[in-house]
């Protein structure tokens, strides 16, 4: 149950990174930039808890593909839907600090929230799934 315990914190955290990319521009102060780093966040925090539920070891990164990646070699595959999470890695790295880079925009955030979104869905069920007995240790009257 640690592993559960500890894959929960984690996953608390991607959902307080997921309310404030959620919560918008609620001052012109706010950049878009940093909106879209909270889904990326949101995105890499829910990976590395599906990481600690199956017992596979992460560094600290903020490469999604990596940790997509990883999962694969735990043989945890992420569904295809879910590889272009990949794009949301930028947003660790480039667009953090200033810099020379596109502008992100309004659709730019949309688009990073709907993918956290969706990536957030399928590891709640992955830990739902986690928490369950495996079948030969179900009751026989289940």
């Amino acid at each position: 149950m640690k592993n559960l315990d500890k894959a929960n914190e984690w996953l608390q955290r991607a959902k307080s990174n997921m309310a404030r990319a959620k919560s918008g521009r609620v001052s012109p102060d706010i950049l878009y930039e940093d909106l879209c780093y909270d889904a990326q966040q949101a995105v890499e925090k829910a990976f590395k808890s599906v990481c600690i539920i199956h017992e596979i070891v992460f560094p600290k990164t903020h490469d999604i593909a990596y940790l997509i990646e990883l999962l694969g070699k735990g043989c945890v595959e992420v569904p295809e839907n879910l590889q272009n999470a990949r794009i949301l890695t930028g947003y660790a790295v480039e667009t953090r600090y200033p810099g020379d880079y596109e502008a992100v925009d309004e659709e730019d955030l949309r688009k990073a929230i709907e993918i956290a979104k969706e990536v957030l869905k399928w590891v709640k069920k992955e830990m739902d799934e986690g928490q369950r007995p495996p079948d030969s240790q179900k009751s026989l009257f289940e």
